[in-house]
């Protein structure tokens, strides 16, 4: 039997404990080796998570509204697994695998900026373990329940560890109206159990509207009670880094402007992925890339021009 530090989906409900990993994994001999200092560190290490407000320029982000907008009259990919709709509306929710279908959206999972921080936050090589953009357009996109990305990726997907990243690039302006993404600073520090076995081709429906994999609102009571919750609000182009276990959300959107958000996964090459640990079968390479990590090399979008 698999020995399991972080077992979940469980018939009964299991107390939170701390995390069995680290949060920064670079060691004392390569935690200088990125652009981050010691109060990035530290702030990462507290809270889980980085904002850099408009840390790209909007002229840099506007070329990837012309890909989307070529990507919305692509038939074949509207109809493909890798498109989630919304539940109620019936717009686009969710496009997967960005960076295998868009050459563009590829360079820029290797943006040296981006992939110096995170290399060194996961001490070492990395690679691309999902890719995505969540779209919320006015009026009725719909919010995403409580939850960690770690329990989910753990529990279907065989993530043995937590050494995974997020970076999340605003397409659009976020602000309180529109369905920022909400985190519980801190709670990266515990691993949060959740109860109820994982239903068959759960993905099917969680990417729609999560069930299983939920905290009970009782750990998240306890949770916000210390750490709080906090929105990062900004133009287009700003970048949210966050850890893997960090409790993250957010609201509908209730106003009429449109919340475009891309997201890179970066998992470490030495975290690659094993069989789920509380689901009978894998999900699709679109959720979890399952092929041999081959780590990923910089790539300066500028070099041409110099």
């Amino acid at each position: 039997m698999r020995n399991d530090d972080y077992i979940t989906r469980t018939e009964h409900p299991e107390a939170r404990y701390r995390r069995r990993d680290p949060v920064v994994h670079a060691g004392p001999a390569n935690r200088w080796n990125g652009p981050l200092d010691e109060g990035a560190l530290s702030a990462f290490e507290r809270d889980g998570f980085l904002w850099f407000e408009g840390f790209f320029s909007q002229d840099r982000m506007a070329p990837f509204f012309d890909e989307l907008a070529d990507m919305s009259r692509d038939e074949e990919l509207l109809h493909s697994d890798g498109v989630i709709r919304d539940p109620k509306s019936g717009a686009v929710r969710s496009v997967f695998d960005m960076h295998r279908i868009s050459p563009r959206f590829d360079e820029l999972t290797r943006d040296a900026r981006i992939l110096g921080m995170v290399q060194q936050l996961l001490g070492g090589d990395v690679y691309i373990h999902q890719s995505r953009i969540n779209d919320k357009y006015g009026f009725q996109g719909a919010g995403f329940d409580w939850h960690s990305d770690f329990e989910t990726w753990h529990a279907e997907d065989g993530m043995p560890r937590m050494r995974a990243i997020s970076a999340s690039i605003m397409l659009t302006d976020n602000n309180e109206f529109n369905g920022p993404l909400m985190l519980i600073p801190g709670s990266h520090h515990e691993f949060v159990p959740c109860q109820g076995t994982t239903p068959e081709e759960n993905w099917k429906s969680s990417l729609k509207a999560q069930e299983a994999g939920v905290p009970s609102q009782q750990n998240l009571q306890a949770l916000v009670n210390r750490g709080g919750i906090t929105a990062p609000k900004g133009p287009a182009g700003s970048l949210l880094l966050f850890e893997c276990n960090v409790l993250h959300a957010s609201n509908s959107n209730m106003s009429p402007w449109p919340r475009s958000n891309l997201f890179f996964v970066y998992n470490s090459v030495c975290n690659a992925l094993e069989q789920p640990f509380a689901a009978e079968n894998t999900r699709p390479s679109f959720l979890a890339n399952r092929e041999t990590p081959q780590p990923l090399e910089l790539h300066d979008p500028y070099a041409a021009m110099r």
